[in-house]
């Protein structure tokens, strides 16, 4: 069978530590995508900005960001921010999950287990 959940996010992020160490307890089958090792791909994250908008896939508070160029961070449009995540996926937000092919942002495991469970339910 098929994996119905990939998750996308950074190999050596705690958060995305968490989320695989959270599935793997379970037994729960998944695709992992590095997006530092393997990028993003234009039409994905287009996908995602028309769900969630690039206010909130735009990492603000990561080191990526932060150690940007003010010129960089100052007056953020659309078309920046995703030139931004394209160049460097560290400034996506993670974990995004995509399940049964559906996507959303979960990091906290309250909310991880909130998502994984509604949407299991729905299979």
């Amino acid at each position: 069978m098929a994996n119905l959940i990939t998750i996308y996010g950074i190999k050596n992020c705690d958060t995305m530590k968490k989320a695989r160490a959270w599935l793997d307890k379970r037994g729960v089958a998944y695709a992992f995508h590095d997006y530092k090792a393997r990028g993003i791909e234009s039409d994905r994250l287009e996908q995602w900005l028309k769900k969630a908008g690039w206010e909130s896939l735009l990492n603000k508070v990561g080191t990526t960001f932060r150690k940007l160029p003010d010129k960089d961070k100052n007056g953020l449009t659309e078309k920046k921010a995703i030139a931004l995540m394209l160049a460097q996926p560290s400034m996506i937000k993670r974990p995004c999950w995509i399940l049964m092919g559906n996507c959303s942002w979960a990091s906290s495991r309250k909310t991880m287990r909130r998502h994984f469970h509604a949407r299991a339910d729905r299979s």
